[in-house]
């Protein structure tokens, strides 16, 4: 579903991808970690077409996004539903308009159809009865599982998560890991998830990724990378890891 071939980004003449080679299996959940500025972010930018490599391919269901035109890249971004780090909703929207917002911006269905559609999704994230609280009334938790609503409103094959756990509690950050991967069962899509959070990596992941220096530097399934060797993985999964590696 997502292939990254030899993809090279620079940012202030540095390399932030370096030759970066990816594949995302159609209908997997897989995980990207590592330190910071190794690369995650710029990673998902370059999914959805918000940047564009210096060389190399970024290829979404064969098509690739890097060279897409203004239309081809509209058609391609209706494949996504983004969950941002900060759940990213309109403050002076209520809970039912920001989920409703891609609805009436790319469809044409009736209002009783958006209507129903929110009632929908809000429900799949465990959330029903809130459509008209403010974004300012809803806990953390609550702002995110919104977000994740939002996401899934136009029904995507594919779903980014940029770091959904960030700031929770322990508790909270177990129901968010669970509620993604039930939402993975149910919807059938493939999803990315950047996290700095092992234990919701473990619970999310069919594979896990880690980037060093722009690159993949290892790669496997949860229970892999427990038993991995390779001592910035080994670092980075028991909560030693030290960011000034990755300046080696």
């Amino acid at each position: 579903m997502i292939q990254f071939i030899d993809v090279i980004k620079r940012l202030d003449n540095r390399r932030i991808l370096d030759e970066l080679n990816l594949n995302v299996r159609t209908g997997e959940t897989y995980v990207i970690i590592g330190g910071s500025g190794t690369g995650k972010s710029v990673t998902l930018k370059h999914m959805v077409g918000l940047m564009r490599p210096d060389s190399g391919q970024v290829l979404i269901d064969d098509s690739d996004i890097g060279n897409a035109d203004s239309k081809q890249l509209r058609r391609l971004r209706r494949k996504f539903g983004f969950v941002f780090q900060d759940a990213a909703l309109i403050n002076w929207l209520s809970v039912g308009q920001n989920i409703a917002l891609p609805l009436r911006e790319h469809t044409d269905l009736s209002e009783e159809e958006i209507t129903e559609t929110v009632r929908e999704k809000l429900a799949l994230v465990s959330l029903s009865g809130i459509e008209k609280r403010l974004p300012s009334m809803l806990s953390g938790g609550m702002r995110k599982r919104v977000g994740l609503a939002r996401a899934i409103v136009m029904n995507p094959e594919i779903i980014l998560y940029d770091e959904p756990t960030a700031g929770l509690d322990p508790i909270m950050t177990s129901a968010i890991s669970h509620l993604i991967a039930d939402l993975q069962h149910r919807l059938h899509t493939t999803s990315v998830v950047v996290t700095h959070d092992m234990e919701s990596a473990y619970v999310v992941a069919d594979r896990i990724g880690m980037l060093h220096q722009g690159k993949v530097i290892w790669e496997g399934t949860p229970d892999e990378i427990r038993r991995a060797d390779n001592p910035r993985v080994s670092a980075f999964v028991e909560g030693r890891y030290d960011p000034n590696l990755d300046e080696e």
